[in-house]
């Protein structure tokens, strides 16, 4: 499932490419074609996330909410911009391509960005015509003209009031990115996994709780912190909980600047750059069932935890 750092970074791209600018949405297999008859010639205003969640706005009145879930994913065709100077971004496509010989005004590239669970960048065939046939079952399609975004299989795509949506944001947990005070947030994940007899593992995948962690960044985080995931929310240290979200915070911050979960900082410059394209180097626990601990050598545990799968060493998270 994509994990927080995968929805801002979609934010950010649409951010880039499709706000400020009217935009023709439709439903190519027909199942969202009242909200995109609702949004069909509107201005996007604003794009951003909340956790797992992406709030578009149109105006001031109407906001497009979309939840990608297990196999939820935006494919971005055209001239796609970079997500950000000087960032180390996998996958963005870069400036506009004009083919050899080809007046600048010609049709956009027919280049696709996948943005989902992990990025992918693919040439079309340069005959592809303008804009590109959608591709499988789209259940919304937002064209400017230059860029052509298509969401395919989210949980959640849906068309809410301004007040609907805040009250969607309202019941969700902090997000590092989109709070301003720092720890005044951490004092509210503090509270919110101490006063209950839940496991911690647990309460970090409650978007209530926190905002945009998912199965990945748990496993990762709890081993980072030594902490045993089963360890009842009551009996974590408030100061644990506190590392846990300005950890959080770190690694949330890497991932939509580098468009993976990288989250061993035992690596150097030449490590990391190996691992950005090697996701067996990435991680402490998570994927590492029965594999020795990188640290100890134990052999990794995967148990079940709230119908996940829970990856831990039981050596080190003690």
């Amino acid at each position: 499932m994509p994990e927080g750092h995968t929805v801002h970074r979609v934010a950010r791209q649409l951010t880039l490419d499709l706000v400020g600018r009217p935009l023709a949405v439709s439903s190519p297999q027909g199942r969202f074609a009242a909200g995109a008859a609702r949004l069909d010639g509107r201005t996007m205003t604003r794009a951003s996330a909340v956790g797992k969640q992406l709030f578009c706005a149109f105006g001031d009145d109407d906001v497009l909410r979309v939840h990608l879930g297990l196999y939820g994913a935006w494919d971005l065709y055209g001239d796609v911009s970079p997500l950000g100077d000087g960032e180390r971004v996998r996958g963005s496509l870069g400036a506009p391509r004009v083919r050899p010989g080809a007046a600048m005004d010609a049709q956009p590239s027919t280049r696709r960005l996948r943005m989902g669970e992990d990025e992918t960048e693919h040439a079309a065939d340069d005959g592809l015509e303008w804009p590109p046939p959608p591709l499988g079952q789209v259940r919304v399609r937002l064209d400017s003209g230059s860029v052509v975004a298509d969401l395919r299989g989210p949980s959640a795509c849906e068309v809410l009031t301004a007040d609907e949506a805040a009250l969607v944001r309202a019941r969700l947990g902090p997000d590092p990115q989109e709070v301003e005070d720092l720890d005044a947030a951490g004092d509210v994940v503090v509270e919110r996994v101490t006063r209950r007899d839940v496991p911690v593992g647990q309460l970090l995948m409650d978007q209530a709780v926190v905002a945009g962690i998912g199965n990945i960044y748990r496993a990762e985080l709890l081993f980072r912190a030594r902490l045993d995931p089963w360890t009842p929310g009551r009996r974590v240290p408030p100061d644990t909980v506190r590392a846990l979200w300005r950890d959080w915070a770190v690694l949330l911050a890497d991932g939509i600047r580098d468009g993976v979960m990288l989250t061993r900082e035992d690596l150097d410059a030449a490590g990391r750059a190996r691992a950005r394209h090697d996701p067996t180097a990435r991680h402490w626990v998570y994927g590492r069932g029965g594999l020795p601990c990188r640290v100890c050598g134990t052999p990794v545990v995967v148990e079940e935890m709230a119908a996940r799968k829970l990856y831990r060493c039981p050596a080190c998270q003690v």
